[in-house]
């Protein structure tokens, strides 16, 4: 099963670090990439730049509204996320908490279990076999 961890965080924390905190925050948890690659477990890992970058599409009633910035507010935002291939839910929590002793700031990790959509994959596969 994939799960997805999601970081989240205060931004503006982060954000405060000096780049030796960062560094060290980096390094630590590549650490704890470098034992989930080694299981075969990591899957793609993404830092997400400032919300001040974002865009966000809303739907309304009519004529879906672009506006700049994140859609939700939150006190912690969205920093990353990771991907994850684990056996159970309690591996991929454990994963969660080695990336959480990793980071030594307040936050979050939540954990979903993945659903793959990929529209047309099983029919190209039947169609070339």
């Amino acid at each position: 099963m994939q799960y997805t961890i999601l970081c989240y965080n205060y931004e503006d924390v982060v954000g405060a670090w000096t780049k030796e905190e960062d560094d060290a925050v980096m390094a630590r948890l590549q650490k704890v990439h470098e034992k989930v690659a080694a299981a075969g477990k990591l899957g793609p890992v993404v830092r997400l730049l400032p919300t001040t970058a974002a865009t966000t599409l809303r739907k309304t009633g009519g004529e879906p509204l672009v506006i700049d910035g994140p859609f939700a507010e939150t006190k912690e935002q969205l920093l990353g996320f990771y991907v994850v291939d684990c056996d159970n839910l309690e591996e991929a929590l454990d994963i969660a908490r080695d990336l959480a002793k990793a980071n030594p700031s307040i936050g979050s990790y939540e954990i979903r279990p993945l659903s793959i959509f990929q529209p047309g994959v099983l029919e190209q596969k039947a169609h070339a076999t």
